[in-house]
């Protein structure tokens, strides 16, 4: 491991992605500041500084970054206030940083391209997004890139699929109601059909590759896309590795579109993540080769990101 620097990061969000970026920030040897609403430490390692800040305030987001390198941003508003409150949570967070000086890393998804469901997804794809959220997202992305080019601020964005991992819980379709479920040997809830090709990223693998481009210049200005191990697995081959490793018999209980639509009459969230849906009905594959050709990033072997979640979710019963 690294000697400590001199260098401070600054993570924006506590999160279960913001904790994976703070690990990796330690295990390079940097001064690691962690920001979030309520200045809570919960099970962040003592040798980090947290503090509490409204990123609504460019003044705010400015004082908590003096100092840093770089900064990762990894918070977000409640799922359901995505439309009205992220892009001005973005851009009081660019403000902020831009009086700084430091590099603005980016933590997004992958809703602005749309369906694409006759090929991997690449860097280079259009923004074609069909949904609220997704063109959202594409909004949010388009001006990030513009304020890199103007320079105004230095960007990089990495794009991840759907996570899991230690920590995600129902932020994740492989979160709380699949692996407490199997815990007991009942059956998991997983999201769509059972048999269609699906790209899962493990949260230490987005958390690595912001801490990477943190480091990088040449880096910058660009999109990159998360390593992820075995990107054409299924749902029922991935519950199928968490059911071997928690000692028990695979059971499914996978959760239609139908069901999606009337449990969203009672759950906001499930409501807001309906018009998603297509991403789990129709082949959703990642291409991640640029990272790893470009940044020499390589994903977790998914066996073992598969025992590192399962021994957290073991160690944080509900």
């Amino acid at each position: 491991m690294n000697t400590q620097t001199n260098q401070l990061h600054v993570v924006l969000g506590s999160g279960p992605l913001g904790s994976a970026v703070m690990q990796d920030l330690l295990r390079r040897g940097h001064s690691v500041r962690m920001v979030n609403r309520s200045g809570r430490r919960g099970e962040i390692p003592a040798q980090v500084e947290v503090v509490a800040a409204d990123l609504y305030r460019p003044d705010a987001v400015r004082e908590v970054t003096r100092g840093a390198t770089s900064v990762y941003q990894c918070a977000q508003p409640e799922y359901t206030e995505w439309r009205e409150k992220f892009p001005p949570l973005q851009r009081a967070i660019v403000e902020g940083v831009a009086a700084n000086d430091a590099r603005l890393i980016v933590a997004e998804n992958l809703y602005m391209y749309g369906e694409v469901a006759d090929r991997p997804m690449t860097e280079d794809l259009p923004n074609a997004a069909h949904t609220r959220k997704g063109r959202v997202r594409a909004q949010m992305s388009e001006e990030l890139l513009a304020a890199h080019r103007e320079g105004k601020l230095k960007v990089a964005i990495a794009r991840a699929s759907d996570f899991y991992g230690p920590g995600a819980l129902e932020s994740s379709p492989f979160g709380d109601r699949v692996i407490y479920p199997a815990m007991l040997g009942k059956a998991m809830q997983t999201l769509g059909p059972l048999d269609v090709p699906h790209t899962y990223t493990y949260i230490g693998d987005f958390g690595r590759t912001l801490a990477e481009l943190g480091s990088r210049e040449d880096a910058l200005g660009q999109i990159w896309h998360v390593p992820n191990d075995r990107p054409s697995i299924t749902n029922r081959e991935l519950g199928t590795l968490f059911a071997e490793a928690l000692g028990v018999a695979p059971k499914f209980s996978p959760a239609t579109k139908p069901m999606m639509l009337l449990a969203g009459l009672f759950v906001p969230p499930i409501r807001e993540m309906w018009e998603m849906f297509y991403e789990f009905e129709k082949p959703f594959v990642v291409d991640s080769a640029k990272a790893e050709r470009l940044l020499g990033l390589k994903p977790t072997p998914i066996k073992q990101a598969v025992a590192e979640t399962v021994a957290w979710f073991k160690s944080h019963p509900r």
